[in-house]
């Protein structure tokens, strides 16, 4: 920094001399990197590198929305129609699905510009010693955590991708193939980033925002559980690898006591002091005052506000994922018949529902989250045919929030953190691999901590008078076997973190996404006539093709999924 200074004081003596002397003066010295790696400076590098978790746009969101749930039964596109951003569009009708799409390409582009950065901060990194810059190993354990972080979401994405680490030569990068690895390999080489997060990161850290030992876990439960679902050439789920189920309760076991969950479920989505929370692993921070124009603002979701605040209503909650959170007089869930009639907005309480839903989803004639001064109506819709009447609530603030609710003409964006892993997605991942490890039993507890807390979920939602949620209790509301519990939980995780990017991911790593989503498409078509074509085929549409402009790029080194 201290270079930096006094490069700007020479700069600031030099204008204030005269303009035109300036102007017509030539530049004498320009700071080269090596420069800049001083125990001074080094941390320019990391906070580059950190900052690529924001640099990412609404047609290129790294929150996934797109991806995980528009792709999914979870959500429409919403927005004008379906030719506005017609890209998403195609991936809702799991058709005509391209590799010359710019969005994916963008998406590549930018997650490989990141990586680039982690990797420079890491050779940088170690050219300081320990003693001149004690947080080095540190900083290198959250360079290693934040490449995990944007490796495991091109691998859901895309499958198969070249793995690039800062021990590789930059003029050797045309050489690595998206093929060098097996899918198996891949997950091992993301796995051991987070594996080397552990060892190298604290429990906690003193600035927020920064990676956690407690993170680095929470991640790596995450990567070897999907890495225990095995696929073929073809997508399917062969097996599940007991091995790797084991090393998601270790690894969960190193989070439990760390973490915890909210006392409401509200409290994950609303900014300010409820930000950086009990149950929040790991966020993406965002600000309104960072001395830029508008802030260091989500952009990643910025279209999903409503059109009666602004712009663009996209990011639509389906009808089928309203109709989900529908329970029985038990207040369990409707699993076989929750689709059989619609949850009507004008008769509520002709249904009871669990709480969530009323956190999850924009109804109308109710308040708009929580805030009474602003009551969502129809007339906020931008296109309800055929996008329906809801809205997406949890990326989403009241305008109320202060400056937090930013207008960025002609859109509308917030400075809430993101939770990209928060404490209720470590319970449920452990209740997976107990449940897939035959350890059921041991499971049931686990779901009913999530199920507990979703019934004391009420105190922002008095309006709702329709509410029962239960927990499971083997031999008086549920005979508790390995299918049953199985059912539940994955129908816990659709309830729980729906609108959060994961759904259709949980999908294709439980081997159903084609079952599922055919099933969708035909239940939708009489409502929704777009999803009368649509039809899912996971030997090609699990996956997103790799961009066309990278193959191209890189000599056709890199080589193009199945199907494309």
């Amino acid at each position: 920094m201290k270079n930096i200074k006094y490069l700007f004081g020479f700069i600031l003596l030099v204008i204030a001399t005269g303009c035109s002397d300036f102007l017509e003066e030539s530049p004498r010295s320009v700071l080269s990197e090596e420069e800049l790696i001083t125990p001074d400076n080094i941390d320019g590098f990391v906070t580059a590198a950190y900052a690529s978790l924001g640099n990412d746009h609404y047609d290129i969101p790294f929150s996934l929305w797109p991806y995980g749930n528009v792709r999914s039964d979870d959500a429409y596109k919403g927005g004008s129609g379906p030719n506005d951003i017609q890209v998403f569009h195609f991936f809702e009708i799991s058709e005509n699905i391209r590799s010359d799409f710019g969005e994916l390409d963008k998406f590549w582009f930018n997650s490989y510009i990141a990586i680039s950065r982690i990797n420079r901060a890491i050779r940088n990194l170690n050219k300081i010693s320990a003693s001149d810059f004690p947080f080095k190993e540190t900083r290198i354990a959250e360079m290693k955590f934040l490449r995990g972080h944007f490796y495991f979401m091109l691998k859901i994405m895309f499958k198969y991708i070249p793995y690039i680490t800062e021990d590789i030569a930059i003029e050797d990068y045309g050489t690595i193939s998206n093929r060098d690895l097996t899918n198996d390999e891949l997950w091992d080489a993301i796995a051991g980033d987070f594996q080397a997060a552990t060892e190298g990161l604290p429990v906690s850290q003193q600035n927020i925002g920064r990676a956690s030992r407690t993170a680095a876990y929470a991640y790596l439960a995450k990567v070897r559980l999907y890495q225990a679902y095995e696929q073929d050439d073809n997508n399917k789920v062969t097996s599940i690898n007991q091995a790797k189920l084991q090393m998601v309760i270790d690894a969960t076991n190193n989070v439990i006591g760390q973490a915890s969950l909210e006392p409401d479920f509200a409290n994950n989505f609303l900014p300010g002091d409820y930000e950086n929370g009990p149950e929040s692993i790991f966020a993406i921070q965002y600000t309104d005052s960072d001395n830029t124009l508008h802030g260091r603002l989500n952009f990643s979701d910025v279209l999903s506000t409503p059109q009666g605040l602004g712009c663009c209503d996209f990011h639509k909650p389906s009808q089928n994922l309203v109709n989900a959170y529908k329970t029985d007089a038990n207040g369990l869930p409707l699993f076989n018949t929750y689709n059989d009639a619609n949850v009507d907005y004008n008769n509520l309480n002709s249904v009871q529902v669990d709480p969530r839903l009323y956190h999850t989803v924009a109804i109308p004639n109710l308040p708009y989250k929580y805030d009474n001064d602003y009551i969502y109506v129809e007339g906020w819709v931008r296109s309800p045919n055929p996008y329906g009447y809801y809205a997406s609530l949890k990326e989403n603030v009241s305008p109320n929030c202060g400056s937090c609710f930013v207008n960025i003409d002609p859109f509308y964006g917030n400075s809430k953190n993101r939770i990209q892993i928060r404490y209720a997605d470590i319970l449920l991942m452990r209740a997976e691999a107990l449940i897939e490890l035959g350890q059921f039993n041991d499971a049931l507890p686990i779901i009913n901590q999530i199920r507990n807390r979703a019934s004391q979920s009420t105190g922002f939602i008095g309006y709702a008078n329709n509410l029962n949620v239960s927990p499971y209790i083997n031999g008086v509301n549920c005979t508790w076997t390995q299918d049953f519990a199985r059912q539940a939980l994955r129908w816990e995780r659709r309830l729980e973190f729906a609108m959060e990017g994961s759904r259709f991911f949980d999908l294709v790593r439980w081997g159903i996404a084609a079952e599922t989503l055919n099933k969708y498409y035909l239940e939708e078509k009489d409502e929704v006539e777009y999803y009368s074509g649509a039809k899912f085929d996971s030997a090609r549409e699990e996956y997103c093709p790799i961009p066309q402009a990278q193959i191209n790029f890189s000599k056709d080194v890199y080589k193009q999924n199945k199907g494309y």
